[in-house]
Order: structure tokens, then C-alpha cells, then sequence
């Protein structure tokens, strides 16, 4: 196939990327606004690849869309264009607001319109999405996300996702366009943005830095190794159910405060201070307004259906990933020597 993948220098479109490229034989036209968390040095391990283009274009501009549809003529669309941070949505929800619901409006609009001109009668539309757009949860409780679960979204950045995914559906039940949507928990690995929680602590903790925990730690979170969540991705774009929703888990429900407190025990293991433990270094502080309380998924439905079920579980997989960022320090310095620093966001 010839996959066109939007946002494809961000950390999870990156990885289907160089999944895609090293693991199939098919062709990869990544399209990339390049805003502040694209890095195409996330992509250097498959860049020379013959199957492999890239386009610098906004996903809410009709014309360079137009232009690159025409131009590749792609078999099908993966969309993982979007703003993706909470804090930053919070203290600038607009730009969610344009990139996630009226980008994703425009790509609809011009994959619609490709579609119906009959030149891959097979074509498909996968828009990758989040737990977030449910809301939360009750710590106190075993309830699961569903993919029947009522959407209820907290924060500007889940509320946009939310809007973008009634989209989504909304063109496939008035147009009949050819879809299906994804919507994951938590992921984390190598060659994550430092504002993300693990990678964010990481950093700080090699730095001497306190690492600040927000409020009380124990809101709960499913994480899914983006390894894993790729692999999910690729299954339901070749095998899932036209117009069909399908929630990709991690099966690995922690709260904030154990991920820091592992991830110090793996550094104090492999990386050890030469006084104490990282895990001096925690602070508490403020919490985030609207601040969800537990996000768990249920993957019941893609398990069953597409045989996908996630490899890593958390203790090995964030193993894996604080050896990676050791491993590349280069990787992550360049962006600290640039305009991104690691200041605290979204207070409201």
C-alpha cells in the first residue's frame, strides 16, 4: 500500500513510520506541519528508503492537501496530526482548536473528495485518537473504558479530540467515507517530546532537578508502550471493520507516583547518584486544573476481534526507555538547546 500519514515526525507517527517502513513493504508519504514537537531526527533510521517521501504541509491548508493526494495518490490516510499536549491546552486552547477539529474537517474534506473520484476504490480513512475523550474514571472502582463509553472530556485538548472524532464518524455515516478510529491510552518509549511525563522526568532527574509530581501522584494512568500501540494501529488499518472504533490498551494501570518512584528505582539501578536516590528528588507540586483521576481501558473488543494484544508489560518497557534516553542523550539535548524548555505549563 501507499499510506499517507499525517504527522508523521511526532513521537507515535514516527514510530508507525519506521514500523512501516522496516517491517512491511509498503510506501509511506509523511505529511508534517513541523511545529515544535516534530523532530525528523526521529525518522534518520528509514529516511533514505526509497518508499519513504516526505511533504512539509499544514493538514488545515485544502490546497497543499489537495495538492499531495493528487500528487501520491495514497491507498489510505493515517492521521496523527494533531496538538497533543494538556498543559499546553490549557493555556492555549485555540490552537487545539484549529489543528484538531478544523484541520481535521479540511483532511476530511479533501480525502471525501479523492474518494469519490474512484482512484482507490479501497481507499481508508484510520484517525488515531485518545482515551482522553472519555473523560475519567472513579480510582475507586474496576470500571473500563468502551468504545461505548459516553464521551465527557476535561480538558480543551481531550474536548478537541473529542470534536475531531464525531467528525470522523459524521463523514462516514452522511458521505459513507471509508473509516476507522482509534482511541488509546497513555504511550511512552524512545524518542517521546521531554514534556511528557516519563522522558520530562528522566531529564530532570539526570539533571539533579526536583521532579514535580502533580497534586497528590495518585491519579491513574494505562500505559501503553508505543511499540505495542503501533503494531494495534496496523492491525485495524488492514483488517478492522469499516466505520468501527477500536480502544488499544496497554493492560498496565499505575498512578503518577509509582511511575516516577520506578522509574528513580531504574536509574538508581543503572545510572546510581553517588549520595541517596533520585527518588529524593521528588516534589509535590500544584495540580492541574480539571485534572482527570483514572483513564483504563478495555481492549477486549480489538483483542477478539484482530488477535492484537499489547508485548511490553510497564516494567520491562520502561526499562527499555530509560536506557534509550541514556542512550541518547543527543537525541534529547538538541532539543533542550533549542527553543523548548522545561518549565512548568497549564496552570491556569
Amino acid at each position: 500500500m501507499r499510506i499517507l500519514v499525517t504527522g508523521g515526525a511526532g513521537f507515535i507517527g514516527s514510530a508507525y513510520i519506521r514500523h512501516t517502513i522496516t517491517q512491511t513493504q509498503d510506501e509511506v508519504i509523511n505529511v508534517d506541519k513541523l511545529t515544535y514537537a516534530a523532530n525528523l531526527d526521529s525518522l534518520t533510521s528509514i529516511s533514505s528508503s526509497e518508499r519513504y517521501f516526505i511533504e512539509q504541509a499544514d493538514i488545515c491548508d485544502r490546497h497543499q492537501m489537495e495538492s499531495i493526494f493528487h500528487t501520491y495518490k495514497p491507498d489510505a490516510v493515517v492521521n496523527f496530526a494533531a496538538e497533543s499536549h494538556v498543559d499546553r491546552s490549557i493555556d492555549g486552547p485555540l490552537d487545539f482548536i484549529h489543528t484538531n477539529i478544523v484541520g481535521v474537517a479540511t483532511l476530511l474534506e479533501v480525502a471525501r473528495s479523492y474518494w469519490k473520484s474512484n482512484i482507490k476504490p479501497n481507499f481508508r480513512f484510520h484517525h488515531v485518537s485518545t482515551d482522553e475523550v472519555y473523560g475519567d474514571l472513579d480510582r475507586d472502582t474496576e470500571e473500563l473504558f468502551t468504545e461505548q463509553t459516553a464521551y465527557a472530556p476535561s480538558s480543551p485538548y481531550a474536548a478537541s479530540k473529542a470534536s475531531s472524532d464525531h467528525l470522523v464518524r459524521a463523514w462516514h455515516r452522511t458521505y459513507g467515507l471509508p473509516i476507522v478510529i482509534t482511541n488509546c491510552s497513555n504511550n511512552y518509549g524512545p524518542y517521546q517530546f521531554p514534556e511528557k511525563l516519563i522522558p520530562h522526568m528522566i531529564i530532570k532527574a539526570l539533571a539533579g532537578e526536583m521532579l514535580p509530581v502533580y497534586g497528590d501522584g495518585l491519579q491513574i494512568r494505562d500505559w501503553l508502550h508505543v511499540d505495542d500501540h503501533v503494531t494495534a494501529l496496523r492491525a485495524v488499518l488492514i483488517s478492522g471493520r469499516d466505520g468501527e472504533t477500536y480502544n488499544i490498551g496497554g493492560l498496565n494501570e499505575v498512578t503518577n507516583l509509582q511511575v516516577v518512584n520506578k522509574l528513580c528505582s531504574v536509574l538508581d539501578e543503572i545510572r546510581s547518584k553517588t549520595n541517596g536516590s533520585y527518588q529524593e528528588q521528588i516534589s509535590f507540586v500544584q495540580d492541574r486544573p480539571g485534572h482527570d483521576q483514572r483513564y483504563a481501558i478495555d481492549a477486549g473488543k480489538i483483542s477478539a476481534e484482530l488477535n492484537w494484544t499489547p508485548v511490553y508489560n510497564f516494567t520491562t518497557g520502561l526499562e527499555q526507555t530509560v536506557n534509550w534516553y541514556l542512550d541518547n542523550q543527543d537525541w534529547w539535548q538538541a532539543i533542550l538547546s533549542g527553543n523548548y524548555k522545561t518549565e512548568r505549563l497549564g496552570q491556569g
